[in-house]
């Protein structure tokens, strides 16, 4: 290691967080920094913090990097407008290529799993069996994952949820029976929780078990060595191996580089920096891709909205977020035909309704008056499986960050309208007085005949309707052909031999599902796997 520079910028753990490890931040570095280690782990979320964690304890000498802060539940005051820019990506404004897609994405020491609503769901089994028959994806079948799907949800405290939903949620349940549609309970990574509802912000309790209150900090315990606030720059690689990851430290609002460059040698390199994040680096750092797979399908959950003003009180900032789903419209649909959607309630804080609901000027205010009395349902469609569903591409922009370029096609499009009359069916169904599909200026509409009918004739286009997603996948698949796939069944790159991915990016279709619980599984198995390799006699 080369001079630490100052007293702030290398200490050891606190009882509080990580005793036993050494925590680095880099905004503090006066020099360049050379580190060394057996193991060097890009990215901190599901897939990241796992692999700490099992690597670390296997004695190996394990550093993480994480472009975002360091944050702990005395950081986190429920507040939006310090979260958002602090915990997220691009201050939760990332958007595709066109502008057209907002994407939700963690940037900091656990990544999504510091910022997500909790929600936990295995990999749907029509999903695995999929990638077995049409992609030839061999060892990921239902009895293939499930010990490690039951050793994550031990690990992370993963269960149903006991209380009753919130008003938002209990509308989803009230509405899909109405209208005869199975609704269900989601499970959620949660320990002592307190049903404050402000999940998205960082729970202020430690009530969700991230990887920043479990993984990571056991990693530190076993000696690891977290460094936050540096940004991966480039492997640097020689023949068919890496000899190098160089980094750039960021400046304490994480908005820019610094001079300050930091290099570490490692025996192993594990790329976990998410859907856009991990095939950006491997672009930047030009490794092999004689098949031009690199960044390719990359899949979102597209989402769209519907908002609904109920006759009472709903309050959806309050209570647990997200903890009702239906999987009718999956279930009843084959993957390579129509478009699937998963239903769900997401919460509705303030500053995330403002930046969602459509219009501005006084139509926007007036819904953001009636905000207690909003309730929100959003469909997630599940990408990937049909020919019209190709996903994007993630390419580098001028200066060399990555950019998603995500074609909404037709084939989407008809699942968007068909899944806006399904939702604002529901919401009358379980009492709406008025329901607005979140879509071109915002009408709404005082009942279903009149809803359906103007969705059926709304033109569905980019920009004009809004689309979200949180979840990122694909972009370097798994898959034993290196004609289709970036990395091999085991996450090694297929041209790179001490190279591996552990994260969302390898999924070579979306799932279906909120991706959080897939990540840790297939990360759990994916770095045993490397554990066994480096440290066999552990």
């Amino acid at each position: 290691m080369s001079d630490p520079t100052d007293l702030s910028l290398l200490r050891p753990g606190t009882d509080d967080f990580g005793r036993g490890g050494t925590l680095i931040d880099a905004s503090a570095l006066l020099r360049d920094l050379t580190l060394e280690a057996d193991v060097v782990i890009v990215g901190t979320g599901a897939g990241g913090g796992v692999a700490a964690e099992i690597l670390a304890d296997a004695g190996l000498r394990v550093v993480m990097i994480e472009e975002g802060p360091l944050r702990t539940a005395r950081d986190f005051r429920m507040s939006e407008a310090e979260a958002y820019p602090d915990l997220y990506q691009d201050s939760a404004a990332r958007k595709t290529k066109d502008k057209a897609i907002n994407i939700l994405q963690g940037r900091c020491v656990g990544g999504g799993t510091t910022v997500n609503w909790t929600s936990s769901f295995r990999t749907p089994p029509a999903t695995l069996a999929y990638w077995a028959r049409a992609l030839q994806l061999p060892g990921f079948a239902v009895e293939d994952l499930a010990p490690w799907f039951e050793m994550m949800e031990t690990r992370l405290s993963v269960g149903p949820w006991a209380m009753a939903p919130n008003a938002n949620n209990e509308v989803l349940a009230r509405g899909a029976a109405a209208i005869g549609i199975r609704a269900g309970t989601i499970r959620r990574n949660v320990k002592g929780c307190v049903n404050l509802g402000y999940c998205g912000m960082g729970c202020p309790v430690d009530a969700r078990q991230s990887m920043s209150v479990t993984s990571i900090p056991a990693a530190l315990g076993r000696g690891a060595t977290l460094v936050t606030r540096a940004r991966a720059l480039a492997f640097v690689h020689d023949g068919d191996r890496v000899t190098a990851l160089t980094c750039a430290a960021m400046d304490r609002d994480g908005v820019h580089a610094t001079s300050r460059r930091i290099t570490l040698r490692a025996g192993t390199f594990v790329a976990a920096a998410g859907g856009i994040g991990t095939p950006g680096l491997l672009l930047r750092s030009r490794v092999p891709d004689p098949h031009s797979v690199l960044g390719r399908r990359t899949f979102l959950h597209p989402v769209v909205v519907s908002a609904a003003l109920m006759p009472d009180e709903v309050a959806g900032y309050y209570g647990a977020p997200q903890t009702v789903y239906s999987d009718h419209f999956l279930d009843t649909l084959p993957l390579d035909g129509p478009i699937g959607f998963k239903l769900e309630a997401p919460p509705l804080h303030p500053v995330l309704a403002a930046i969602t609901l459509p219009n501005h000027g006084a139509v926007h205010a007036g819904w953001m008056r009636q905000l207690p009395k909003l309730q929100v349902l959003l469909a997630l469609m599940r990408d990937g499986f049909h020919p019209a569903s190709p996903g994007g591409t993630v390419t580098l922009d001028g200066a060399g960050m990555p950019v998603l370029d995500y074609p909404l096609t037709p084939y989407l499009w008809e699942g968007a309208r068909r899944a806006f009359r399904v939702m604002a069916e529901i919401q009358f169904a379980a009492g709406a007085k008025r329901v607005m599909p979140i879509h071109g200026d915002g009408t709404g509409y005082a009942g279903w005949s009149a809803a359906r009918a103007a969705i059926d004739g709304f033109t569905l286009a980019p920009l004009v309707t809004p689309v979200v997603s949180a979840h990122v996948m694909g972009g370097c698949p798994l898959g034993a052909d290196p004609q289709h796939a970036v990395v091999d069944p085991k996450g090694r790159h297929h041209h790179l031999a001490n190279l591996y991915v552990v994260d969302g990016s390898l999924f070579p279709t979306s799932i279906g599902a909120n991706p959080q619980l897939s990540i840790f599984a297939v990360a759990a198995r994916l770095a045993s796997g490397i554990r066994a390799t480096l440290a066999p006699a552990s």
